[in-house]
């Protein structure tokens, strides 16, 4: 009965979905284009399908030749509006992964706006120096913008044409807008994909001639202690007797709970929704699972994201604070084709980053 009520919610949900993608079809609802090149990168599907690390990755590529400006909503943030992050924000004034990607890249612009064509207006307007390209993180349902370039994200574990729409699944609209994407990356897949999955995963897509279809994988770094003046080892030596509570407030802390495994099996997962706001109670709570385990050595693991809303915990408990690393992650292309993803980003984009000054000559003429 339950699901057959889920069902029903689906299919209203997926006609108000599809009625406002037909609107923006028909332009009776219009999306605005922008001169300079803009990366979209997002998904069809609620949870995590690796969007941070996938943005982090063609940030690292273009800042390498290219003044870019990076825009997010700024999900779960206490503020409204256009704002531009910097190091000393904080998650709740930006949101924990547009601070991530700034503490990362420090002399990368980055600002968050729920309204993205405000945003890029703004970007354009304060910026000293016009931004050669601008990547949109989380946007793939913002249809106000038309991105240069659609990047959709789909996670190898939950493909989207085995889902179903929400609150039945965890899609945001119908499978078939796939089609809007120019690239397709499947993430989250394990190091080696056979021949055969390949075509499989190709042909259930259908991918269109138009688009491109690559394959990641996530790539855990060395555990970094969170506090380092407070750990007894800055860089832990764990075995298989090492007891691991993995401390997370991410959408889908599956693949890191897998990875922890390979290392011991003593592992205690206290998991929290994903972008939970960390309170005091709940480092409190960490702490009495920490002190129940029964391993001699331990340790707590968080997620990189997860550790911004942890720092800015008043009070917080001594033993939290002396056990707690962080495992950064980035990706991996799967088959050796990170070069040829990497070389059409940056094709496109040093081609078309003249765009606005084209077009600014042409209208002073």
């Amino acid at each position: 009965m339950k699901k057959f009520v889920l069902y029903l919610f689906s299919l209203v949900y997926g006609m108000i979905v599809n009625f406002r993608n037909t609107l923006f079809n028909l332009n009776i609802l219009r999306a605005r284009e922008f001169e300079v090149p803009v990366i979209s990168v997002g998904n069809i599907t609620v949870g995590g399908t690796g969007k941070t690390p996938h943005t982090e990755h063609l940030i690292q590529l273009l800042s390498k030749k290219f003044n870019i400006a990076v825009l997010s909503r700024g999900y779960k943030r206490k503020t409204t509006g256009f704002l531009v992050v910097e190091t000393s924000s904080t998650s709740r004034q930006a949101g924990d992964e547009p601070l991530q990607i700034k503490m990362k890249f420090p002399s990368v612009m980055v600002a968050v706006d729920e309204k993205r064509v405000r945003g890029i207006e703004k970007i354009l307007e304060i910026s000293e120096k016009r931004p050669d390209v601008i990547i949109l993180d989380d946007a793939f349902q913002h249809r106000y913008v038309t991105p240069s370039i659609n990047i959709l994200l789909i996670d190898y574990s939950r493909m989207i044409t085995d889902d179903d729409l929400l609150p039945l699944g965890r899609l945001r609209e119908p499978a078939s807008n796939r089609d809007r994407a120019n690239i397709i990356i499947v993430t989250k897949c394990p190091k080696e994909i056979k021949p055969i999955d390949e075509r499989i995963i190709t042909k259930d897509l259908h991918i269109w001639p138009y688009q491109d279809l690559f394959f990641s994988r996530i790539k855990y770094g060395e555990l970094k202690p969170v506090f380092p003046d407070k750990v007894a080892e800055k860089k832990p030596n764990l075995d298989g007797d090492t007891g691991i509570l993995l401390l997370s407030g991410i959408a889908n802390p599956q693949s890191l709970k897998e990875k922890l495994l390979q290392i011991t099996s003593s592992v205690v997962s206290a998991e929290y929704p994903d972008h939970h706001p960390f309170t005091l109670k709940d480092m409190e709570r960490v702490s009495g699972q920490l002190e129940a385990m029964s391993a001699e050595k331990k340790i707590i693991v968080t997620t990189e994201k997860d550790t911004f809303r942890i720092l800015e915990i008043a009070g917080l408990p001594e033993t939290v604070a002396s056990h707690l690393y962080y495992i950064p992650i980035e990706i991996g292309f799967i088959n050796q084709t990170e070069n040829e993803f990497d070389k059409k980003i940056m094709k496109y984009v040093g081609e078309n980053k003249s765009n606005f000054e084209l077009h600014t000559r042409k209208n002073k003429i």
